[in-house]
């Protein structure tokens, strides 16, 4: 008997287990994949740390909270700058000034900004917006909305914007500074050695089981302890009993190459919804030695697939998901480097629209 059964050895369940066990409580973590950590489980093929469900970076606001995770790792001093590429130019991801003066050329301050994007809402408001197009527009006016938003949210969800619903972009991040800074939290960062680190340092001396899936044998499960923390998926808990929740399905392809690439950054995430393309976002990472081969795992929607394996990519917020169907594609490595190879691996966003101008 134990007195709690954790199933799933994410970043929720690793810190229950770890204050748990402190705490003199004995504690059983199953996971049913084949590797702790989650979907922040990162694994490293030749030096370098590949984030297997999507990029993922850690903020916070809360010293206490970036003082706790600190102790089980070096974090590096990244800070989140998306950019977004439509069709040959580049613009800065959240909307800020930067964004503003490069979409709206006489735009320069942020009264006219604001005055700009008040003039093309006025334009095309709808009172009781019916979907995800018209709340945006609703928010941020049409020139925004086609350039920025349009394609990508089209082609990550599977549909057009149209038949979305309009709560899932109740809100739309617009600032009125020159700062490209992603976050608002005043501490962030990606762990130096990976996540994986210290997911196993927090379940150092909790009897964990892999491969072991809970609902091979629930009610065994649910026996074996005097509390469960679940942290799976919610409708499957309940077999399904008011349906599937629906959420963005994505598959995760891995690719390797070897030729030199010169960039502006050594790292980058770069969505990509234009329809020629299926892959929704691509994930360069190199080491900060640009003469040295890159990875890029791309993130590659799949329209009706839903919930096998969550995955909540970093930058985007929704209010309407649970999980996300993941379909892993062999990683093929045309050449090999050795992890001395490499330094420091960091991550950013970038997005490229579909719409054209």
């Amino acid at each position: 008997m134990y007195d709690y059964l954790i199933v799933g050895s994410g970043l929720y369940g690793a810190v229950f287990a770890y204050e748990a066990k402190k705490r003199g409580k004995k504690c059983l973590v199953i996971e049913k994949r084949d590797h702790v950590g989650g979907n922040i489980y990162t694994q490293d093929v030749e030096g370098i740390n590949v984030h297997r469900y999507g990029a993922h970076i850690f903020h916070t606001s809360d010293k206490e909270i970036w003082d706790y995770i600190n102790q089980f790792a070096t974090f590096n001093n990244y800070i989140n700058q998306p950019v977004a590429r439509y069709y040959g130019e580049c613009y800065n991801l959240p909307f800020n000034m930067n964004t503003f003066t490069k979409i709206w050329p006489d735009v320069f301050t942020p009264a006219e900004a604001k005055a700009r994007i008040e003039e093309e809402r006025a334009e095309s408001f709808v009172e009781n917006p019916q979907n995800l197009e018209e709340q945006a527009i609703n928010l941020v006016g049409k020139t925004i909305y086609e350039k920025l938003i349009k394609g990508y949210t089209g082609k990550q969800w599977g549909r057009a914007c149209t038949e979305l619903p309009p709560f899932i972009i109740k809100r739309l991040p617009v600032r009125f500074t020159f700062d490209n800074n992603y976050f608002n939290d005043r501490y962030q960062g990606i762990p130096e050695g990976g996540y994986t680190k210290i997911i196993e340092k927090m379940l150092e001396g909790v009897e964990v089981k892999l491969n072991c899936d809970f609902f091979d044998d629930k009610q065994k499960f649910l026996s074996c302890a005097k509390k469960i923390i679940y942290t799976g998926a919610i409708d499957k808990y309940y077999d399904y009993q008011f349906g599937a929740l629906e959420s963005e399905a994505c598959a995760l392809k891995p690719r390797f190459w070897t030729r030199i690439t010169s960039r502006a950054t050594p790292w980058s995430i770069t969505r990509t919804p234009k329809p020629p393309s299926p892959a929704s976002s691509n994930t360069s990472i190199l080491s900060s030695a640009p003469s040295l081969k890159p990875s890029s795992p791309r993130n590659i929607p799949l329209p009706g697939r839903w919930a096998t394996s969550p995955i909540i990519p970093s930058t985007m917020r929704k209010t309407a998901r649970c999980s996300c169907s993941i379909r892993r594609l062999r990683t093929k490595i045309r050449t090999s480097y050795s992890a001395e190879d490499w330094d420091s691996i960091n991550i950013t966003t970038c997005t490229t629209s579909s719409a054209k101008p």
